[in-house]
């Protein structure tokens, strides 16, 4: 059997590797994404290259599976996509996005991972639905899901505390036909 490639003609998705520690580094300990990771603090580069060494579990052991958003021009990394409570009794996955520089948000990267996952999600894993979890005032991030059909199934007030203020979140869900 070929092995999937998850491809367009602007990115790749590729599993993490050793050599991503910088990458994931610079990801998991910026602050600007501990409000919607609930990270509330650092990770040691003990931890990381752990949480790297494990990734080579399949999605039906560890439930989980992050591929890293690589540029096919230059091959560096843009960001991340992860599946996480993955279910296979419910036929359900969890999905998560993030374009880690902000120069680089806007550019369809985030559009075109999110398509392959899609897919791939659907067709090779044979799941029946994702969920995204979203804070409501993320316009992109919403705009980003809605264009692909993922429907608000409902808003949990108050959810994550973000600076001593609640946020409320907005559950989204696509259901394959």
């Amino acid at each position: 059997m070929e092995p999937i490639k998850l491809e367009t003609e602007s990115i790749k998705l590729r599993p993490l590797e050793p050599d991503d520690l910088d990458f994931l580094r610079a990801v998991e300990n910026n602050p600007e994404f501990w409000t919607i990771s609930q990270t509330v603090q650092a990770f040691s580069d003990y931890t990381l290259t752990k949480y790297i060494e494990q990734a080579h579990q399949n999605i039906y052991e560890a439930l989980q599976q992050r591929w890293v958003i690589s540029s096919q021009e230059n091959n560096r990394s843009l960001g991340f996509i992860d599946l996480f409570d993955f279910d296979v009794r419910n036929s359900r996955v969890g999905l998560g996005i993030v374009i880690a520089s902000p120069q680089e948000r806007g550019k369809n990267y985030g559009s075109d991972a999110l398509k392959l996952l899609m897919d791939y999600v659907f067709q090779h894993l044979g799941l029946r639905q994702i969920f995204v979890n979203i804070l409501t005032d993320n316009l992109t991030s919403i705009r980003l899901f809605s264009k692909f059909g993922f429907e608000l199934i409902g808003i949990k007030k108050d959810w994550i505390k973000e600076h001593n203020q609640f946020k409320d979140e907005a559950m989204y869900q696509l259901i394959k036909k």
